[in-house]
């Protein structure tokens, strides 16, 4: 366990996460008692206890018959960390750098939609969290809170805003000029949501929450939106379903866009943002990749949407092998999907990605216990990369690289195992 009188502590330029689990171990000696259990295994089951059946099938349906999402979870098995002994790890650092923000690791909040499905509060306590612990928070267009009520949520915290385009250019500039005097300084847009997969679960159960008037508070709150329902005939006041249904498909729902108009979106950007960051999530192909280089964007992010939009589809971390050998030098990669642990991160970043972000294991604690559920999440998984690097005999993040692992030939069973998560 970590000694909170350890000489090396106040030496750290990075904060002692490791303490966390000091801290858990300690709280029946006061008559307490951890939060819950953070095995993904457990935490899942605990999340589906608490959801209602609609919150809970959103959160784990998968495009069709998940192979994708199991794709994702075998390709972390094929890659081994080696581990090294007799390192002095007393002042290591989790600390890095994203778009000239300085943060706590090398992880961060993905975007994620509806989160009022989860917890009353929305995005407000998971954007807390996130401040506090100087991780990047990644609001989603799809988001259940306006724009400016999770800024001011989020604090002094990094903040970037996940951008679903509207085919209506005021709108999409209303939004991003919103987010931008909001603090959120770097833009990602997501190119594999044109329209939601084939999920079985979801359609079979008629669940879908923007159809029932739940969720589109970034939207409503919009006045482009706003002034659109009103050319529509629409009282958003006394038909919020109506109101939620225009707006969620004004961004999604079978209009997809294409690189043509990528210059115009990059252009409007850094216009309006004084040049900050553009980055692109979805990115699986080496050839699009090699595009966004040549079309100037600042960073990827590597994702298959955790195995929610494409099934039967090449694992993302496969993908981030490939990309990462292709363009790792040109170009800021991210990654994410299927990320259960710190060695899931490590792994990640040894392959290519300089950041990556967790989704589902956010998403599960704030469905369990609300700010206390993410807060405990995310703080465990800080203390599991701090002591994976203690015991593993690493330093810095920036050790992080295809010396550090043994990758086994890809050999993933046709069966469709349920090792989940």
């Amino acid at each position: 366990m970590s000694d909170p009188t350890n000489p090396n502590i106040s030496k750290r330029s990075t904060e002692q996460w490791a303490l966390y689990q000091r801290e858990n171990f300690w709280k029946v000696n006061e008559g307490n008692w951890p939060p819950f259990n953070t095995d993904p295994r457990q935490l899942e089951q605990q999340a589906k206890e608490k959801l209602s059946q609609g919150g809970w099938f959103y959160a784990s349906s998968n495009a069709g018959q998940s192979y994708t999402h199991l794709a994702n979870r075998q390709a972390f098995f094929r890659h081994r960390i080696i581990p090294r002994q007799l390192v002095d790890t007393n002042l290591r650092d989790t600390t890095t750098e994203i778009f000239g923000h300085n943060v706590s690791a090398p992880i961060g909040f993905a975007p994620i939609g509806i989160n009022k499905i989860y917890h009353n509060l929305a995005e407000l306590p998971v954007a807390k969290v996130a401040g506090e612990l100087n991780l990047p928070y990644c609001l989603s267009t799809a988001g259940s809170t306006p724009i400016e009520k999770v800024a001011a949520a989020n604090g002094n915290g990094p903040r970037f805003f996940q951008l679903y385009m509207p085919h209506d250019d005021e709108l999409t500039l209303s939004l991003l000029n919103r987010a931008w005097k909001s603090g959120f300084d770097a833009l990602i847009l997501t190119t594999d949501t044109w329209q939601l997969g084939w999920r079985h679960d979801d359609v079979a159960h008629s669940n879908y929450a923007f159809y029932r008037g739940i969720g589109a508070d970034l939207g409503l709150s919009d006045p482009v939106f706003q002034k659109r329902c009103k050319e529509a005939g629409i009282d958003i006041e006394k038909d919020i379903v109506a109101a939620s249904a225009k707006w969620i498909d004004s961004i999604w729902h079978g209009r997809a866009w294409s690189w043509e108009k990528i210059p115009w979106l990059i252009e409007q950007w850094k216009r309006i943002s004084g040049g900050r960051p553009f980055a692109i999530k979805g990115i699986q192909s080496v050839a699009d990749a090699k595009k966004c280089v040549d079309y100037g964007v600042d960073g990827i992010v590597v994702s298959n949407h955790a195995g929610r939009q494409v099934d039967g589809a090449i694992a993302s971390l496969d993908a981030l092998e490939n990309i990462a050998e292709a363009v790792g030098d040109k170009i800021y990669i991210m990654y994410d999907s299927g990320v259960r642990g710190a060695s899931d991160v490590v792994k990640a970043l040894a392959l290519g990605a300089k950041f990556v972000f967790v989704g589902r294991l956010w998403v599960w604690g704030l469905s369990v216990m609300g700010e206390e559920g993410v807060r405990h999440v995310m703080k465990s998984l800080l203390a599991d990369l701090d002591i994976l690097m203690g015991v593993a005999g690493f330093n810095s993040v920036k050790e992080f690289d295809r010396s550090i692992i043994e990758s086994y030939p890809k050999s993933y069973s046709l069966i469709h195992e349920r090792y989940g998560l």
